[in-house]
């Protein structure tokens, strides 16, 4: 394990109350003690849910270690099933109660309660949070539809949408789009899981033709293992962008027979890539973090979509390192594969994108450097739960792209013309961009200070340094938003080539000379 201020994961344990609080009849009996019994915080209050997660804790205290923890682990789950009569059970240890090892899945065993009980073996110091969601959904699919179904005799073709849990990035409003494009092609669902699913729904899922697995990180397990006991075919298309979402319309249609055409539909995006209007926007450099699901889709999107050069790709789940390089390779880029977000800050200020598409950490960490964010990806704060409706998927959700995407590059150009009438009265040198993070402004009088995103840079290696002055630093922001990396990168080239060791004003309008021939 590391220590860090910030995780794009949790432990195994957090993915399993996924699971869990996504469920309609499920409730999770977590050996824990009283500092991690914090399911409340998690789907209250950053899911904004209208009810409390079900699960129960242990709360063993350091006294009680002295004494038998095993049974009080028995008497919680005795009274949790007494209380809330779930229709399966699961249970395991956090990270913390895992030490003591008292063997949760025995002590339940020994009990015999009269539901099915799925006993969790997560890995806490090995493993994370959407592997242990991708575990408790699997060893529930398997425990709960081991039975085969009856001939599959459907008046129409069936499907099950697997993936979508608590606390995932729009999964809520991504099922809703799924599920309008498989009525327009008149395919019925037989089951969401595990969002809002109960455990006869997953006693279910055998009977329905085929099964598409939304995300990758979650239902990839247990896709393979119904493929294999129920020989049940896998949709794993991600509709995620325009050019997706066609994608994973021609493989339900080659998967079931059907014509594809009634659920067509070119949405806003693909006019907008046409126009005039989105030229100005053509070439940005992006770079692009997140689960691996979303990150490489969004470089699709980026590249193909909106004509963005993808500049950095990278990913927090180790799981899936294999198709973020492949995907890498399609762009010409070096893969980023990490959980720790210095690494990724370091990677974005090396590479000076002028559009970030990245997790919550990323935001925080672009709007430190200046630079333009959008949330593709989980981790996300309560903002990135919003009540709207707000997908990812399908061709509402490449509109949705378009918009949380374009948006903050449309701000850098209102930033330039702030900045163009900032002598006009109804202006202030005080009021910096809403978007962004605000600069320092000294008096006149002082010594004018660096500005964060030079402070921020590391210091360049002995040999190729170039540093800039405080008045080239200044004269550098007044350059427009959107090409002053441009110009950055251009002029310290220029002072490479000359072994220009300090860039003043001089030598950053002779590299403007230069680069204007």
């Amino acid at each position: 394990m590391q220590l860090t201020v910030w995780t794009y994961e949790g432990p195994p344990h957090v993915g399993a109350m996924r699971i869990a609080t996504a469920m309609e009849d499920v409730h999770y009996v977590l050996h824990a003690p009283q500092g991690d019994t914090y399911a409340d915080l998690l789907f209250t209050m950053i899911e904004r849910r209208g009810k409390r997660p079900p699960v129960t804790y242990t709360t063993f205290q350091a006294r009680d270690l002295g004494k038998d923890t095993a049974a009080l682990f028995q008497t919680a789950a005795r009274d949790a099933y007494a209380r809330f009569t779930p229709g399966a059970m699961l249970v395991g240890a956090s990270c913390t109660a895992e030490l003591i090892q008292d063997d949760p899945a025995g002590l339940v065993a020994a009990m015999d309660l009269p539901c099915p009980v799925v006993a969790l073996e997560l890995p806490s110091y090995q493993r994370k949070e959407n592997w242990g969601a991708a575990e408790t959904f699997y060893q529930l699919v398997r425990t709960l539809a081991a039975s085969p179904a009856p001939d599959r005799a459907n008046a129409r073709p069936t499907a099950n949408i697997l993936g979508p849990t608590a606390l995932g990035f729009r999964h809520r409003d991504d099922v809703i789009e799924v599920r309008r494009i498989l009525d327009a092609l008149g395919i019925a669902v037989n089951v969401v899981a595990p969002l809002g699913a109960t455990t006869a729904d997953i006693a279910r899922l055998p009977e329905a033709d085929f099964n598409i697995c939304l995300y990758p990180e979650i239902a990839d397990t247990a896709c393979r293992w119904l493929a294999r006991e129920h020989g049940q075919p896998v949709v794993t298309t991600v509709p995620i962008g325009h050019g997706a979402t066609r994608d994973f319309i021609a493989e339900l249609a080659a998967l079931t027979g059907i014509d594809p055409t009634g659920a067509c539909d070119l949405g806003h995006l693909p006019w907008w890539s046409r126009s005039v209007d989105s030229t100005y926007l053509t070439g940005k450099r992006v770079f692009i973090f997140g689960d691996a699901t979303h990150a490489i889709a969004a470089a699709r999107v980026a590249r193909d979509e909106l004509g963005f050069e993808v500049v950095g790709l990278g990913c927090y789940n180790r799981e899936f390192a294999r198709d973020l390089r492949a995907a890498a390779a399609l762009y010409g880029v070096t893969p980023l594969i990490t959980d720790d977000y210095l690494i990724v800050e370091e990677a974005i200020q090396a590479l000076q994108p002028e559009l970030v598409l990245g997790t919550q950490m990323e935001r925080h960490i672009a709007k430190r450097l200046r630079i333009p964010c959008a949330v593709i990806s989980a981790p996300v704060h309560v903002q990135d739960f919003p009540a709207r409706y707000s997908p990812q998927m399908g061709f509402e959700g490449a509109n949705v792209l378009f918009d949380t995407w374009v948006h903050p590059l449309v701000m850098g150009l209102e930033e330039h013309l702030l900045t163009m009438f900032r002598d006009d009265f109804e202006f202030s040198d005080m009021a910096g961009a809403s978007h962004l993070a605000p600069l320092p402004v000294a008096p006149e009088t002082a010594p004018q200070p660096v500005s964060p995103e030079v402070a921020s840079r590391p210091a360049p290696e002995a040999g190729a340094a170039r540093v800039w002055s405080a008045d080239a630093e200044r004269e550098l922001l007044k350059i427009p938003f959107f090409v002053r990396g441009k110009a950055r990168r251009n002029t310290e080239r220029f002072a490479a080539e000359r072994d220009v060791a300090t860039i003043t004003i001089d030598t950053l309008y002779d590299a403007k000379a230069h680069y204007a021939r």
